[in-house]
């Protein structure tokens, strides 16, 4: 026997997590009523329907542009989608902003690794090796902390694998690559970002 929920506890839950009606009212009858739990079924279920779109081709988009108080930082954010009518809904264009405020604050240098400038990594590499050398570690172990560490960097210079700035206490772990699966999910698009550029006064 299905669960009784109240209309409040489903209105509740889905001004929290943008998910539909009927979606938050079975997440909660799934979760006997557990809101907590049915955040993270909606989350699950999301990721899931946002995993069979991320191959499908985005051919359309919006470049978005941010320049913050003070107009001494700014970027530019090509973000992709499938078609021209998503990217002009609101959530499509605050997702950008969004994105554009991660790029403000974070200062990544590629959106993943396979974009990572191969000179970046090898200078870090070199700084790396060097202070692991003269802080008197054995040269067999040097290589292996130095790749550990370069994993580390990549983690957090590269776009999709930092963590999102915006995180709530209770999903403090999620990636921005986690971010954007949820928001495909929510829009029912695949979404991509394509490239983007982060001027700063002086640099």
């Amino acid at each position: 026997m299905a669960v009784e929920i109240p209309a409040k506890q489903v209105m509740a839950l889905r001004k929290k997590t943008g998910a539909g009606i009927v979606d938050c009212k079975k997440a909660l009858q799934e979760t006997g009523g557990d809101e907590e739990k049915a955040v993270e079924f909606l989350r699950v279920k999301g990721l899931a329907k946002a995993a069979k779109k991320s191959g499908r081709e985005a051919g359309e988009g919006i470049v978005h542009s941010y320049i913050h108080a003070g107009d001494k930082l700014g970027v530019l954010l090509e973000l992709r989608c499938e078609t021209d009518f998503v990217a002009r809904t609101d959530d499509f264009k605050a997702l950008a902003n969004n994105l554009c405020l991660q790029i403000a604050a974070m200062a990544p240098v590629a959106v993943d690794e396979s974009e990572f400038p191969e000179e970046v990594l090898e200078q870090e590499r070199r700084v790396l090796r060097e202070q692991a050398l003269e802080s008197g570690k054995p040269e067999k172990i040097v290589d292996k902390m130095v790749e550990g560490r370069i994993g580390k960097f990549l983690k957090e210079k590269t776009l999709l694998e930092q963590i999102y700035v915006r995180n709530q206490p209770e999903n403090k772990d999620r990636t921005v690559r986690d971010f954007i699966k949820e928001n495909i999910a929510k829009l029912g698009e695949n979404i991509e970002v394509a490239r983007f550029t982060r001027y700063e006064l002086g640099r």
